[in-house]
Protein backbone atom coordinates (compact mmCIF):
# COMPACT_ATOMS: atom_id res chain seq x y z
CA UNK A 1 0.00 0.00 0.00
CA UNK A 2 1.39 3.41 -0.91
CA UNK A 3 1.76 6.40 1.39
CA UNK A 4 0.21 8.76 -1.15
CA UNK A 5 -1.86 11.41 0.56
CA UNK A 6 -5.27 11.99 -0.98
CA UNK A 7 -5.18 15.69 -1.80
CA UNK A 8 -8.91 16.16 -2.20
CA UNK A 9 -10.27 19.43 -0.80
CA UNK A 10 -11.77 17.68 2.23
CA UNK A 11 -8.22 16.87 3.40
CA UNK A 12 -7.22 20.54 3.66
CA UNK A 13 -8.43 22.03 6.94
CA UNK A 14 -9.37 25.68 7.24
CA UNK A 15 -6.80 28.01 8.79
CA UNK A 16 -8.21 30.89 10.84
CA UNK A 17 -7.89 32.39 14.31
CA UNK A 18 -10.22 30.63 16.79
CA UNK A 19 -12.05 33.94 17.37
CA UNK A 20 -12.42 34.85 13.67
CA UNK A 21 -16.23 35.02 13.80
CA UNK A 22 -16.16 37.67 16.57
CA UNK A 23 -12.83 39.43 15.90
CA UNK A 24 -12.50 39.12 12.10
CA UNK A 25 -11.78 39.12 9.32
CA UNK A 26 -15.53 38.91 8.98
CA UNK A 27 -17.99 37.40 6.59
CA UNK A 28 -20.66 39.84 5.42
CA UNK A 29 -23.28 37.77 7.27
CA UNK A 30 -21.42 38.29 10.58
CA UNK A 31 -21.61 42.09 10.72
CA UNK A 32 -24.54 44.44 11.09
CA UNK A 33 -25.09 47.35 8.75
CA UNK A 34 -24.36 49.94 11.46
CA UNK A 35 -20.68 50.68 10.83
CA UNK A 36 -19.66 52.84 7.88
CA UNK A 37 -17.66 50.92 5.29
CA UNK A 38 -15.87 51.70 2.06
CA UNK A 39 -17.50 49.18 -0.30
CA UNK A 40 -14.96 47.72 -2.74
CA UNK A 41 -17.09 44.80 -3.90
CA UNK A 42 -15.38 41.68 -2.54
CA UNK A 43 -14.21 43.50 0.59
CA UNK A 44 -15.47 46.31 2.77
CA UNK A 45 -12.99 48.45 4.68
CA UNK A 46 -13.73 50.45 7.84
CA UNK A 47 -12.52 54.02 7.20
CA UNK A 48 -10.10 55.40 9.77
CA UNK A 49 -7.84 58.45 10.10
CA UNK A 50 -4.46 58.16 8.37
CA UNK A 51 -5.57 55.19 6.23
CA UNK A 52 -4.54 55.41 2.59
CA UNK A 53 -6.38 53.20 0.13
CA UNK A 54 -5.15 52.29 -3.36
CA UNK A 55 -6.65 49.91 -5.86
CA UNK A 56 -4.25 47.80 -7.90
CA UNK A 57 -5.51 47.41 -11.46
CA UNK A 58 -4.40 44.79 -13.99
CA UNK A 59 -3.21 46.77 -17.00
CA UNK A 60 -4.48 44.44 -19.70
CA UNK A 61 -8.00 43.78 -18.40
CA UNK A 62 -8.41 46.99 -16.35
CA UNK A 63 -9.92 44.94 -13.54
CA UNK A 64 -9.12 45.65 -9.89
CA UNK A 65 -6.98 42.76 -8.62
CA UNK A 66 -5.99 43.92 -5.11
CA UNK A 67 -6.56 46.57 -2.47
CA UNK A 68 -3.51 48.22 -0.90
CA UNK A 69 -3.99 49.85 2.50
CA UNK A 70 -1.27 52.22 3.71
CA UNK A 71 -1.35 52.51 7.50
CA UNK A 72 1.06 52.78 10.46
CA UNK A 73 4.14 53.09 8.22
CA UNK A 74 3.19 49.86 6.49
CA UNK A 75 1.29 48.55 3.50
CA UNK A 76 -1.27 45.77 3.67
CA UNK A 77 -2.27 44.38 0.28
CA UNK A 78 -5.42 42.24 0.42
CA UNK A 79 -7.14 39.91 -2.03
CA UNK A 80 -10.33 37.89 -1.40
CA UNK A 81 -10.71 34.54 -3.15
CA UNK A 82 -13.57 32.07 -3.51
CA UNK A 83 -13.03 28.89 -1.50
CA UNK A 84 -14.77 25.59 -0.84
CA UNK A 85 -17.39 25.57 1.91
CA UNK A 86 -15.81 22.80 4.00
CA UNK A 87 -12.07 23.02 3.35
CA UNK A 88 -9.37 25.68 3.34
CA UNK A 89 -6.86 27.06 0.84
CA UNK A 90 -4.23 28.70 3.06
CA UNK A 91 -2.13 25.60 3.84
CA UNK A 92 -1.60 24.85 0.14
CA UNK A 93 -1.20 28.49 -0.94
CA UNK A 94 1.40 29.07 1.80
CA UNK A 95 3.56 26.27 0.37
CA UNK A 96 3.24 27.73 -3.14
CA UNK A 97 4.24 31.22 -1.95
CA UNK A 98 7.34 29.82 -0.23
CA UNK A 99 8.35 27.84 -3.33
CA UNK A 100 7.89 30.88 -5.58
CA UNK A 101 9.99 33.15 -3.34
CA UNK A 102 12.75 30.55 -3.12
CA UNK A 103 12.75 30.16 -6.93
CA UNK A 104 13.28 33.95 -7.17
CA UNK A 105 16.35 33.61 -4.93
CA UNK A 106 14.64 34.81 -1.76
CA UNK A 107 14.19 33.19 1.62
CA UNK A 108 10.88 32.18 3.17
CA UNK A 109 9.76 30.29 6.24
CA UNK A 110 6.41 29.33 7.67
CA UNK A 111 5.92 30.51 11.27
CA UNK A 112 3.02 30.68 13.69
CA UNK A 113 1.82 34.29 13.87
CA UNK A 114 -1.01 36.13 15.63
CA UNK A 115 -3.45 35.18 12.81
CA UNK A 116 -2.23 31.57 12.54
CA UNK A 117 0.41 30.19 10.17
CA UNK A 118 2.10 32.85 8.04
CA UNK A 119 5.06 33.18 5.69
CA UNK A 120 7.90 35.51 6.63
CA UNK A 121 10.02 36.28 3.62
CA UNK A 122 13.01 38.18 2.34
CA UNK A 123 12.27 38.94 -1.29
CA UNK A 124 14.89 40.05 -3.83
CA UNK A 125 14.27 43.50 -5.28
CA UNK A 126 16.25 45.97 -7.44
CA UNK A 127 17.22 47.83 -4.24
CA UNK A 128 18.56 44.66 -2.59
CA UNK A 129 15.82 42.84 -0.74
CA UNK A 130 12.65 43.60 1.17
CA UNK A 131 10.95 41.89 4.07
CA UNK A 132 7.33 40.81 3.84
CA UNK A 133 4.78 38.78 5.75
CA UNK A 134 2.10 36.76 3.97
CA UNK A 135 -0.99 36.15 6.11
CA UNK A 136 -4.14 34.25 5.24
CA UNK A 137 -7.48 33.36 6.76
CA UNK A 138 -9.99 30.81 5.52
CA UNK A 139 -13.57 31.95 6.06
CA UNK A 140 -16.95 30.52 5.01
CA UNK A 141 -16.62 30.00 1.22
CA UNK A 142 -13.80 32.56 0.98
CA UNK A 143 -10.09 32.98 1.65
CA UNK A 144 -8.53 36.37 2.45
CA UNK A 145 -4.83 36.83 1.73
CA UNK A 146 -2.76 39.73 3.01
CA UNK A 147 0.79 40.79 2.18
CA UNK A 148 2.38 43.01 4.81
CA UNK A 149 5.39 45.21 4.06
CA UNK A 150 7.01 48.22 5.68
CA UNK A 151 7.28 48.71 9.45
CA UNK A 152 4.77 45.92 10.24
CA UNK A 153 7.11 43.33 8.69
CA UNK A 154 9.70 44.00 11.40
CA UNK A 155 8.17 46.08 14.24
CA UNK A 156 5.77 44.50 16.76
CA UNK A 157 3.78 47.68 17.46
CA UNK A 158 3.20 48.44 13.76
CA UNK A 159 2.43 44.74 13.18
CA UNK A 160 -0.30 44.82 15.85
CA UNK A 161 -1.93 47.82 14.12
CA UNK A 162 -1.84 46.12 10.70
CA UNK A 163 -3.17 42.85 12.15
CA UNK A 164 -6.08 44.78 13.69
CA UNK A 165 -6.71 46.45 10.31
CA UNK A 166 -6.67 43.04 8.57
CA UNK A 167 -9.13 41.65 11.12
CA UNK A 168 -11.53 44.58 10.59
CA UNK A 169 -12.02 43.68 6.90
CA UNK A 170 -15.40 42.31 5.82
CA UNK A 171 -15.39 39.81 2.94
CA UNK A 172 -18.41 39.88 0.63
CA UNK A 173 -18.46 36.49 -1.07
CA UNK A 174 -21.84 36.88 -2.74
CA UNK A 175 -23.99 33.97 -3.92
CA UNK A 176 -22.61 33.61 -7.46
CA UNK A 177 -20.99 30.18 -7.97
CA UNK A 178 -17.23 30.56 -8.40
CA UNK A 179 -14.41 28.03 -8.68
CA UNK A 180 -12.09 27.93 -5.65
CA UNK A 181 -9.12 30.33 -5.97
CA UNK A 182 -10.99 32.72 -8.29
CA UNK A 183 -10.58 36.33 -7.19
CA UNK A 184 -13.83 37.66 -5.75
CA UNK A 185 -14.55 40.74 -7.91
CA UNK A 186 -13.35 44.07 -6.55
CA UNK A 187 -14.40 47.51 -7.79
CA UNK A 188 -13.88 51.21 -7.26
CA UNK A 189 -16.10 52.46 -4.43
CA UNK A 190 -19.15 54.49 -5.37
CA UNK A 191 -17.98 57.22 -2.98
CA UNK A 192 -14.41 57.23 -4.33
CA UNK A 193 -14.04 60.98 -3.80
CA UNK A 194 -14.56 60.64 -0.04
CA UNK A 195 -11.93 57.98 0.74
Amino acid sequence: MSDVIDDTPADRPKSAPADRETEGPFDEAEVGGVRPYVDLGGVKIVPRPDLGLRLEVEEESQRVVAVALDYAGSTLQVQPFAAPRSSGLWHEIREQIMEQIQRQGGQAESVEGPLGPEVRAEIPSPEGSRLARFVGVDGPRWFLRGVVSGDAAVDAEAAAQIEELFRSIVVVRGSTPMPPRDLIPLHVPANAGTV
